[in-house]
């Protein structure tokens, strides 16, 4: 026997009254629920307060509400202010986060953009935000600052590449300019030779090319990077769980060294971090790291940076061999290239005997100078370099090496994929610093609301 079903047409459910709650509607297990229960807002008040009027003027936007609702965008990579807007509007888990309730209107795209000009202008309040956010997780214990990796990431700036105008432009200065030059008295000093006249080390100027769109931003020609105008976000976890501990926007123009031992300062200064090692890739292994991260009793683990190698025929650098009893270098034919110089840049400048040379029948293959003569630098921290470089061949410079790819370069894989980091959402150096600072700040929420909710479950109370 055959039963018949009659299909039928369902009516309109949409305006149909029923009791409900936020409360009800958010799932259990929903991101925005573990991170309301361990991260604490409350701060928020506090760092904001001193921009708003205590007794005049119309009520503002609760700056607590702005900022998680930014912070919306950035953990769930909505890179336009008008559609997260509209997804708060339309997103139930969105307001249960925001305190809105289903009937509550929602404020303007125009508040957000408004009060970042005219408010939020610098990045200061945005850089306070961020270090509470690592206080937190240092408090929770997900910190510890013993063993920090940093790393440089580029976010294709608002502007065409195709729209530029060439001019002359400062080159970036290094932060440790100072240090070299008291090191560059006292080896000439220490050498017989007399001091060199003091000179203005405002750094120098080179032809580059400037956006019109954006003219913060930097023209970036790196070896397998994308050439077109982009910034860099320098950015610093901890060793423990990848927590962000520091994160800094400069042109892309700016090498990954210039601003390091700063930075890595700011976060001993401000989190307290007793740094034993750090980990970084090849563009920091520069002699004025390697002298500054001994100074600081820091072991540095670097990668392996190519040298730039010899035109074809001509000999390599590496077939002269370094004496440092005879304080010269050795080459192939036997001479020994001694002492000449010191110049301003830190390098020691050693050279052959023209004479001796002029006989060499390696000569064509060892310098195409006018004059018969062959000169090696060595720069005045090299030792410092090179026990940086042999550090990273040793077990435990290996297994620090080795943690690179799963801290600082996992935490720009998961910006770039999950977060919207891949582009700068503002024009203006301030305005993308602001936007890495709340990016690394609304990852960090995260990254401590999983860790923290797994920990739980492992070991209720």
């Amino acid at each position: 026997m055959i039963h018949w079903a009659m299909l039928r047409k369902p009516g309109p459910t949409q305006t149909a009254l029923e009791m409900v709650t936020l409360e009800e509607l958010v799932p259990k297990d929903h991101l925005l629920r573990k991170i309301d229960a361990v991260i604490d807002f409350s701060f928020i008040h506090g760092v904001t307060a001193a921009l708003y009027c205590a007794d005049n003027g119309r009520p503002p936007l609760d700056p607590t509400l702005m900022f998680k609702a930014l912070f919306l965008g950035y953990l769930f990579g909505v890179r336009s202010e008008r559609q997260l807007v509209r997804e708060i509007q339309v997103n139930v888990a969105y307001r249960w986060f925001l305190g809105l309730k289903l009937t509550d209107p929602v404020f303007d795209a125009s508040t957000l953009s408004q009060n970042r000009r005219r408010r939020y202008d610098d990045t200061t309040v945005a850089q306070e935000i961020c270090d509470r956010i690592v206080e937190q997780a240092i408090d929770h214990g997900l910190v510890d600052g013993r063993v920090l990796y940093t790393d440089s990431t580029h976010l294709k700036a608002n502007a065409n590449k195709n729209k530029y105008d060439k001019a002359i432009i400062a080159k970036s200065r290094a932060d440790y300019w100072e240090a070299l030059d008291a090191a560059v008295e006292e080896d000439r000093t220490g050498r017989g030779h007399k001091p060199l006249k003091p000179r203005d080390r405002t750094p120098p100027e080179t032809e580059t090319k400037v956006s019109r769109t954006d003219p913060e931003s930097g023209y970036m020609v790196r070896d397998g990077k994308p050439k077109g105008f982009f910034y860099l976000d320098h950015r610093t976890v901890d060793g423990c769980l990848g927590i962000i501990t520091d994160t800094y926007t400069t042109p892309a123009n700016v090498h990954d060294s210039i601003v390091y031992l700063g930075r890595l300062d700011r976060q001993r200064v401000r989190f307290g971090f007793d740094v034993a090692a750090v980990g970084l890739d090849a563009g920091y292994a520069t002699a004025g790291i390697a002298k500054g991260l001994e100074d600081r009793k820091i072991l540095g683990v670097t990668g392996y940076r190519n040298p730039t190698p010899p035109k074809p025929g001509m000999m390599n650098t590496n077939r002269f061999v370094w004496e440092p009893e005879n304080d010269g270098y050795r080459c192939p034919a036997g001479q020994l290239l001694a002492y000449a110089t010191t110049d301003r840049t830190g390098y020691r400048r050693y050279t052959s005997d023209p004479a001796r040379c002029r006989e060499c029948s390696l000569l064509t293959s060892c310098t195409t100078a006018h004059k018969p003569q062959r000169v090696i630098t060595r720069h005045v921290w090299q030792d410092a370099r090179e026990r940086t470089d042999a550090l990273r061949l040793t077990p435990q410079g290996k297994a620090i090496y080795k943690r690179r790819k799963e801290t600082v370069e996992r935490s720009f894989a998961d910006a770039k994929q999950l977060h919207g980091h891949r582009y700068a959402r503002f024009r203006g150096q301030t305005r993308v610093a602001y936007q890495c600072l709340l990016a690394a700040a609304a990852q960090n929420m995260k990254k401590i609301a999983l860790a923290m909710t797994r920990n739980h479950a492992l070991n209720p109370a």
